[in-house]
């Protein structure tokens, strides 16, 4: 390789520094995935060359053998990873090496505490990649040439690293004769004992075995001399170099199921659970499916590409083939390996195809299956998953009409009967310990757990000992606009409606409460004409026991906390009245209907503290304290 211009000087992203500062000071003590990383890389560099020389197979330049060699010198020190995969143009490595193309990232790095443990944490979910060299080295240079490119378009790019990560990098043109990428690390002098062939191999079968496409190190041999291993001229494969997914399950190690993982998924930490089948018939594929123990950092981006690595024959397709899995499930990683799709399968072609939706619904089954499973039989992995991804999980029950009921059993959910607001009652928990004669299942909705569990809509349940639903997360809103019903048992939220407990009210109690409409039906008809287009309606309620009064919706309106929802995220949302529903037992309401003077602005005063409760806000707060105040100064005279 000669020179071919002048190294030119450039600046990083401001979120490559903050990434960078972290792989020296947080990451150490995993130090041994950096080469994980970046023979996953050249991996995927190696994937992507086969999937486009189906249409160009002149990018293979003569050289279709697809392999990664890792090469180290004891005396400069240094550790080389090698491909001849796709390799780099000049713009794609200021790309993919000086920043960081993912939306959120500046949302994700506003996560970090500067404890090194919990940034640990993060970065695995974030992913490192060909970062993670820095975590052992202070000085890497990337010698790359993108497949097509003439031998003198290739570049080099050089960073050097020393306790403080420095915020620029060089770049420049070189001659490389052969495509693909080659990435030189200095290692630091705590790192020196990297730099030896046997430990380089027992890393690469540690967490590399599974890599397609061979590792080629030199062979070693006993130098009786020297006393020391000393390299030949020879190579030899130190993986498997085979698909783990076309091998027998029982020939496969969890270990190796978890390695496989570590380089599909990016990830640090292991997998909760996988899910490994062949499906023979008139389709045939191959799925190896997982579910992470951490949400990535990018979850609630629906825009970011999420999704498994497609196959066919063994053949890379394409990352993140999105269509192989519905949307509410982008959290699963993994392969699928199809006997039957065309190798030039493009993305357009999945949209349209028959055997993707065939594969689609095979998958999706497989992970609600695999889901089940941890659910009935590992209740404390299926808690870290629901803590994790159980509010993308409830999107699917919108989206995904056929597995609405599966789905709809997986769901975890705060209730009153633990007054916390860990989400760990089932909808089957709920109804097996319905009250005899109850015929549906309670829920309230709010903008918090705390809001929900103070409602004062509960009051009545709470009397009774009636178990309520406490629904606070956003997407909960979405969720019950779909599930109607569970094991025939009909969903009803306690603010819509009038209240009908059905045989959970004995007969004296519905005489005693038609009573108290009569008795305070001439009190219902001044609130009306008091609030007048305020409300819908006013009504005597038999739901509260400590409030003097709430509001509710009608059956066939939009609730109140979903149109709050729709307001601030901009939507239009229908215009609806509340309901106004006073409760005859409070000592404020009883003494009302003796008010005269100011019974207006007691009126005004309840509906105001009613909608507050609902957590809904006032349209003139300076009108409602100026109010408060009058009454209380008549309460004196």
């Amino acid at each position: 390789m000669s020179e071919a211009s002048t190294a030119e000087k450039m600046n990083f992203q401001t979120e490559v520094k903050q990434l960078l500062h972290l792989m020296i000071h947080s990451l150490y003590s995993n130090r041994e995935i950096f080469l994980r990383e970046l023979i996953s890389n050249a991996s995927d560099a190696c994937d992507k060359l086969r999937f486009e020389a189906l249409d160009k197979a002149e990018l293979f330049e003569g050289d279709g053998e697809l392999r990664i060699r890792v090469d180290y010198d004891e005396s400069a020190a240094t550790v080389t990873v090698s491909d001849n995969g796709i390799g780099m143009s000049r713009d794609e490595v200021i790309t993919n090496l000086g920043t960081i193309a993912k939306s959120g990232t500046r949302e994700f790095f506003s996560q970090l505490t500067g404890d090194q443990k919990k940034d640990a944490n993060l970065i695995g979910q974030f992913g490192v990649g060909f970062y993670s060299a820095f975590i052992v080295a202070d000085k890497v240079s990337v010698n790359t040439r993108r497949a097509g490119l003439a031998a003198d378009q290739g570049v080099r790019w050089t960073c050097s690293m020393g306790e403080d990560a420095a915020g620029e990098y060089t770049i420049e043109s070189i001659d490389k004769a052969g495509r693909g990428t080659e990435i030189t690390l200095h290692l630091r002098e705590d790192a020196r004992d990297l730099v030896n062939g046997w430990q380089l191999r027992q890393l690469i079968r540690k967490y590399s075995d599974h890599i397609i496409q061979p590792i080629l190190m030199k062979k070693e041999a006993w130098d009786e001399e020297a006393k020391a291993q000393v390299k030949g001229d020879e190579d030899e494969t130190v993986n498997q170099a085979n698909a783990l997914w076309t091998r027998p399950r029982n020939e496969i190690t969890d270990e190796e199921y978890k390695a496989f993982y570590k380089h599909v998924g990016h990830d640090f930490a292991e997998p909760l659970a996988w899910v490994h089948a062949k499906v023979e018939g008139r389709h045939e594929y191959t799925q190896l499916l997982y579910v992470p123990e951490n949400a990535p950092f990018d979850l609630w981006d629906r825009n970011a590409r999420h999704g498994i690595k497609l196959y066919v024959k063994r053949v890379f397709i394409m990352d993140d083939a999105e269509k192989l899995l519905p949307t509410y499930l982008r959290f699963v990683r993994g392969v699928v390996d199809s006997a039957d799709l065309p190798l030039n399968v493009s993305r357009e072609i999945l949209q349209e195809s028959k055997d993707i939706d065939t594969i689609r619904a095979g998958c999706t089954k497989k992970v609600l299956g695999m889901l089940e499973d941890m659910a009935t039989n590992a209740a404390e992995k299926y808690a870290t998953f629901w803590q994790a991804f159980g509010n993308v999980l409830k999107e699917g029950v919108g989206e995904d009409f056929a597995n609405k009921d599966k789905i709809a059993g997986l769901l975890r959910f705060a209730s009153t009967e633990a007054d916390t607001p860990d989400q760990t009652v089932s909808l089957a928990d709920y109804i097996g310990r319905m009250k005899a004669g109850q015929e549906k299942i309670y829920f309230v909705t709010a903008e918090s757990f705390n809001a929900a569990k103070n409602s004062p809509h509960l009051e009545v349940f709470r009397k009774k000992g009636i178990e309520v639903l406490l629904l606070s997360d956003r997407v909960d809103e979405w969720v019950i606009g779909y599930l109607n019903e569970f094991d025939g048992k009909p969903l009803q939220s306690v603010a819509k409606g009038g209240l009908d407990l059905g045989g959970l009210e004995d007969e004296e109690e519905k005489k005693a409460a038609e009573q108290m409409a009569d008795e305070f039906k001439a009190l219902v008809e001044r609130f009306k004409t008091s609030l007048g287009e305020r409300v819908k309606d006013v009504r005597v309620t038999n739901r509260l026991t400590d409030s003097p009064a709430c509001l509710v919706t009608d059956d066939q309106d939009m609730g109140m906390n979903l149109a709050r929802i729709l307001k601030a995220a901009g939507q239009s949302a229908p215009e609806s009245k509340p309901i106004l529903e006073i409760n005859p037992e409070h000592p404020v309401v009883r003494r009302l209907a003796d008010e005269q003077t100011h019974f207006d602005d007691w009126a005004t005063v309840l509906y105001d503290q009613a909608l507050l409760a609902e957590g809904g806000t006032l349209d003139d707060p300076a009108t409602f304290v100026k109010q408060v105040n009058g009454l209380m100064l008549a309460m004196q005279h």
